[in-house]
């Protein structure tokens, strides 16, 4: 049974249909990736899987536990946590105490603290200023605090939306290489990325989505390779 199984997704803003109707799955320890223009559909589809947004129609099970009317809190406690396009960090809250939001729904404070010493070796930028109110930092160095505060939570599935929006291209490297290294360390990662070179080239899998449909499915790699893919989303002609 795969961690993450999404059966016929549909999910609306009133009138408008948003997702129509997809279906996909994230197994353990697999990085999965949603490629596709703004406007897809993406940042709905994780968004309704995190509990952000009810679906007007389709399953979820996670860990074998459907999701149907669970909260946002209880998804990130049973081990889904998204890190959301924008980064949404607390601006007047310094680093450390962003990271212990992370952890709000833990009770293992040594667990904890370890946890933080991992989060400033992975970044070593975010333990240099850890008193620094988190709206001081840059657009890059506000996504690494992101991810790492999503990590806090100990995850079994990190869902990272556009988390190279914005960034200078040795920044983006940076988070790329990050999510490369959390890849081999066995987390799983569903990933919704505007970049979709870097975006492929780490996925196992990969879906396009457009206006609100999966269009095409494979491996990162085929996908990469595929003709009407390099055309629409790699810039190549």
């Amino acid at each position: 049974m795969a961690l993450l199984e999404v059966e016929d997704l549909r999910v609306a803003y009133g009138k408008i249909e948003a997702v129509k109707g997809i279906s996909f799955t994230v197994e353990a320890g697999e990085v999965v990736t949603l490629i596709g223009t703004n406007g897809a559909g993406k940042t709905t589809t994780l968004r309704t899987l995190s509990g952000l947004l009810k679906p007007a129609t389709g399953k979820i099970s996670f860990d074998g536990r459907p999701l149907d009317g669970v909260g946002a809190h209880k998804i990130v406690a049973m081990g889904l946590a998204h890190s959301p396009e924008g980064r949404r960090i607390f601006p007047r809250l310094s680093i450390e105490e962003n990271l212990r939001l992370g952890a709000f729904l833990r009770k293992d404070p040594a667990g904890v603290a370890d946890d933080i010493g991992s989060a400033y070796e992975r970044f070593p930028i975010l333990g240099e200023r850890r008193r620094q109110a988190a709206g001081t930092l840059s657009g890059g160095e506000q996504q690494m605090l992101a991810m790492a505060r999503a990590l806090m939570s100990r995850p079994k599935l990190l869902m990272l939306d556009e988390p190279s929006m914005g960034l200078s291209p040795i920044m983006m490297q940076k988070i790329m290489s990050t999510i490369g290294e959390l890849r081999a360390q066995g987390t799983t990662i569903l990933l919704v990325e505007q970049n979709a070179q870097a975006a492929l080239s780490l996925a196992d899998h990969g879906h396009v989505m457009e206006t609100g449909s999966i269009t095409l499915s494979g491996t990162g790699e085929e996908l990469m390779h595929d003709e009407s893919v390099r055309k629409a989303y790699l810039g190549e002609d």
